[in-house]
Order: structure tokens, then sequence, then C-alpha cells
């Protein structure tokens, strides 16, 4: 039989659903998990690198990393080593521009994060992120000061702006603007003043004050550098993704071993009597001879159970005295004895 035909149970429904479900998962193991999690271990580790060297790094003024024109990062800049850096500014908070940042957390307790717009000596205008503050009752927004006027000096780091959250659109409540996440175009809408962002990418990036600048709150912490468990991940997608038609492999061959196993029953049920004749007929003869022996043992002469014969007995006796015949008495006699001395 052909392995081709051996094969033919592949064509069932369940074991064709069964090949395409791990040709399937294989696929998605090698192209989408796996990808994910090393392409998210590359970009955790990028991050980590730079907040390490921005750590110790000298601050560098803003403008030299702020977009050109319609997003163009300046020349020279690489967007994906701008977010982490320390920058300074020097200008003054516009006023009126404070916007409050919703569902955030400080110390594992509701708060909220305070933004507003920061004006450069060039006349450009940037987002700053002054930090986080507590909310009040529970999630109650608290009395917030606005930023000081006038001249300031400001440090802090660079970030990427966080995207726009679908259906969370910008409100107005207890007389403050109020928005979910911290996005550089969208809050040029929301300010209705044209925000320059930071060299960081498709949307621009703001600037994070620091501890202790004038008008910050609780800055965010730094993220901890900890690359995080995606490596291991994305080796256990691949993994999987190799077992999966290794163990589809092993099914087959299973499957093939037991049908063998049930053609050579199957040829041992059907077998004629004729094929069986010759191993009877050498089990008898086999059985006969034995038989045969044990009989010929059972049935052999006796052995007399007199004593051999003295030489007396075996020695003829002379011409004139003819030979009597002997008695068992005389035989026990010869042999013990007669009693007399």
């Amino acid at each position: 039989m052909s392995i081709l035909r051996r094969l033919t149970f592949l064509l069932r429904p369940s074991w064709a659903i069964l090949a395409v479900v791990v040709v399937a998962f294989a696929y998605l193991c090698f192209t989408v998990l796996a990808p994910w999690q090393l392409g998210k271990n590359t970009s955790t580790s990028h991050r980590n690198n730079l907040i390490a060297a921005s750590v110790n790094a000298d601050p560098v003024p803003a403008k030299n990393l702020l977009n050109t024109g319609e997003g163009t990062p300046p020349a020279g800049t690489n967007p994906a080593d701008t977010e982490w850096r320390r920058v300074i500014a020097t200008g003054s908070y516009v006023p009126n521009s404070m916007v409050v940042e919703r569902l955030q957390r400080l110390n594992d307790q509701p708060a909220y994060g305070v933004l507003a717009a920061f004006r450069l000596d060039d006349g450009r205008v940037v987002l700053v992120d002054r930090g986080l503050i507590a909310a009040v009752n529970g999630s109650d927004l608290p009395m917030i000061a606005e930023p000081p006027s006038g001249p300031q000096h400001i440090e802090g780091r660079v970030r990427r702006s966080e995207g726009v959250v679908p259906g969370k659109d910008p409100m107005v409540r207890d007389g403050l603007r109020q928005v979910y996440s911290v996005d550089t175009a969208a809050l040029s809408t929301v300010l209705g003043t044209p925000l320059t962002g930071f060299a960081t990418g498709e949307h621009g990036g703001y600037l994070q004050l620091d501890a202790g600048q004038p008008g910050a709150f609780t800055p965010e912490a730094l993220p901890q550098l900890d690359a995080g468990p995606y490596l291991s991940y994305g080796l256990q997608w691949i993994a999987f993704g190799v077992m999966a038609p290794l163990g589809l492999g092993y099914f087959v061959y299973a499957e093939l071993r037991e049908r063998r196993r049930d053609r050579a029953a199957a040829a041992a049920a059907t077998a004629t009597p004729s094929d069986q004749v010759p191993a009877m007929s050498t089990a008898g003869s086999h059985a006969e001879s034995a038989s045969t022996a044990t009989e010929d043992t059972s049935t052999g002469p006796a052995v007399p159970s007199d004593p051999a014969p003295t030489q007396a007995e075996t020695t003829p006796a002379s011409d004139e005295s003819p030979a009597k015949p002997r008695t068992t008495a005389d035989r026990l006699a010869d042999r013990y004895g007669n009693g007399r001395r």
C-alpha cells in the first residue's frame, strides 16, 4: 500500500479541521504573537537606555528639539531618541491655559494631571505637564493654583504624546477644560492656540516638569528600568509555533501505527485452516513422541528384586553330581548364614 493511500484519512473533516487549526496557530505565532512580544521588548529596552542616558546628561535648550513647520524635526535630530531628553525652557505661562487630565493615579489614589501652555522667548508655544494633584473626597477635583506669571526658567523631560482615546472627547466640567489623555494636537484645538510639539514622532511631544520647578506639582515617576517579561514571552510563542506542527505529526504517526496494528490483527483472524495445519501436525507429532517415550519407560523390563546370584550359583556342578535346583532358603542361607558356627 503506498504512503499516499495510507494518508487518505487526513482528508476526513476532523483531521482536516485539526490541520487547519494547527497551521493557523503556528502562522499567528511566527507572524503576530512572537513579533508583538519581541517588539515590546525592543521598545522597552530602547526606552530604558534613553532614560539611563538622560540621568547624567546635561539639559539642552528646548528649541533644539522642537519640530520646524508641519511636524518636521530639526536637522540632525532623531525622533526615536528625543523622548526622555532633559531640556530647559525660558519664557512664561500663557494665562488661562490650564487643562485637567482625568483618571490619573498618585500613590495608588485617584488624582488629576494638570496641563498648561508655555510661551517660549522665540514666540512658539509648547505644552507643559505640571504634574499630578490628588483628588479630594475620593474623586472630586481640588482647587488648583494657577502657574506663576512673568518670565520663568523651567526644566523637564520631553515626553511623547499619548494620542486621543476613542470615545473620550474633551469636556468642560467645574469650570475647567478636561481631557482623558495628553496629546499636543488635540490640546491645540481645546486651547484654541497653536502648539509646537517636540520632535518625538507623528503627534509631537510635550514637556513634563521636574520636581521643584515653577508651577510644578508632583511629577509622574519615571518607569522602572526593567525590560520586563516580553523577551521570554516572545521565545515562548516561537516554541509554541514549533511544537504545534510537531504535535500534529506525532498524532498522524500514532494513527498510522494503530491502523497497521489493526490490519495485522485482521489478517491473523482471517487466516485459512490449511495455513494452520502444519503447525498443528508438528505439535501433534511432538506430543505423540513424548507419550511414546513415557510409555516405553513405564513398561520396560522389571528389575529383579532378588539379589544377584553368587559364584556358587553360577558354577556348574560336576558330572557325577548333577545340580539340584536351589531353593529360596538356600539363597538366603548363602547370604546371611544358617546360624551355625
